[in-house]
């Protein structure tokens, strides 16, 4: 019997870093693996089985799990696999829509005639994953992009979920209200409180009684999602408005010096990665988190845009100087950071010559030093040339984002 499916599919590699990790060294496969050193970052499958989670201490994990392998994080190794798995997207078809580094949405519904259907496509995609890159990949497929993410989750470890056009509140009702986007800790806790636990029992909600729970915006979002409502397209021409990364450094006290390494490493990645992609920002964010797991957001904006290392290190220190009292006070186990408010290098506004230390007056000659040491990192690799703060540090872990799409 003929069963309609939708034209999305939501592609998820499984526990990215961990199988990048066990796929690189055959030692590890069939392992308890975390990434990370004082916070798991990524766990294997078989980690997960003892309860490892990301997020948690390491301590912790090494409780649940004696024989708990922990790695470090290997950032090029991520950005190679990723790219090398979003080149086989576009390869299946040219309507791909990044979300992360390790999971994109696929229209596959003008495929048909040439492919198959969306089922066959995500077998041919699953299959050319594991044997071109050498990972798991899960994929859910469905008539929306909502319920394609509920799918390929759904299906992990390493599988594939369809689910049938017309019977998408049979296969979301059941589920427990945090399969929906914006539900986190605190709205399902209201929501848990009122005995609501189920997708179903949500969406048995009127509209106007669940935003007197929680608020109208998340009202009105979770009731359509409730009801399979999600009209969104896979977008592709949408280029990213930030680019960042962010690196987990561990419990106990760390000294300015050592922040300042950390902070220089972070810089020198995004901005790299700005000039590779042939863009500029405006405003520099910096993210900590503490020991208590709360965190901070503080922000500044250059006042003319640049993907210049140096401007953006004068940017990062002043406002890692200005947090310097909170951490002494709390300390610190996360510092991220992100370039945002971005555009095509060539859309920069120019400014008049006429004050000598503006960042215009200054931006050529800088220019011309970070193309020179991108050159030879991407020829000789990213520690052939390095700053004088990192000589003798371990590169630590760098999450990092999506690489921007062309």
């Amino acid at each position: 019997m003929f069963v309609a499916e939708g034209d999305f599919l939501h592609a998820d590699l499984d526990s990215f870093y961990a199988s990048v990790a066990q796929r690189d060294d055959p030692a590890l496969r069939g392992k308890p693996v975390a990434v990370g050193g004082g916070i798991v970052l990524a766990a294997s499958y078989e980690a997960k089985a003892m309860g490892v989670r990301t997020a948690m201490s390491g301590r912790i994990a090494r409780r649940l799990c004696p024989g708990l392998i922990e790695v470090p994080a290997t950032f090029t190794a991520y950005v190679e696999a990723s790219r090398a798995v979003f080149e086989i997207f576009r390869d299946i078809t040219p309507i791909v829509e990044g979300v992360s580094i390790d999971e994109a949405f696929l229209d596959v519904g003008g495929l048909r005639r040439v492919s198959g259907s969306p089922s066959t496509v995500g077998t041919t995609l699953r299959r050319r994953v594991k044997e071109e890159v050498g990972l798991p990949i899960s994929v859910g497929i469905a008539g929306s992009k909502f319920l394609a993410k509920v799918a390929s989750a759904a299906s992990k470890p390493d599988g594939l979920l369809s689910v049938p056009v017309g019977q998408e509140l049979a296969f979301l009702h059941p589920l427990p209200i945090e399969a929906l986007w914006g539900v986190g800790k605190v709205t399902g806790g209201k929501l848990h409180e009122r005995g609501i636990g189920t997708v179903g029992a949500l969406a048995a909600l009127d509209e106007q009684a669940l935003i007197d729970i929680v608020g109208p915006g998340s009202g009105r979002h979770l009731h359509a999602l409730a009801h399979g409502r999600d009209p969104r397209r896979v977008e592709t021409r949408s280029r990213r408005r930030s680019i960042g990364a962010q690196r987990a450094i561990g419990r106990g006290r760390h000294t300015g010096a050592e922040l300042d390494a950390t902070l220089v490493s972070l810089v020198d990645k995004v901005t790299r990665r700005l000039r590779s992609g042939e863009r500029i920002g405006r405003t520099f964010v910096l993210r900590l988190r503490f020991d208590d797991m709360t965190r901070v957001t503080r922000s500044r904006t250059v006042r003319s845009a640049t993907a210049g290392t140096d401007a953006w290190l004068v940017a990062g220190r002043a406002l890692l100087e200005e947090a310097m009292p909170m951490i002494a006070d709390r300390g610190v186990t996360l510092v991220g950071i992100s370039i945002t408010g971005l555009d095509e290098a060539g859309d920069e506004q120019l400014e008049l010559p006429f004050d000598t230390d503006s960042p215009t007056a200054q931006r050529r000659p800088d220019a011309r030093l970070d193309g020179a040491l991108d050159a030879v990192r991407d020829r000789f690799g990213s520690s052939a040339v390095t700053r004088a703060v990192l000589l003798g540090r371990a590169e630590g872990f760098s999450t990092p984002q999506l690489p921007d799409q062309p």
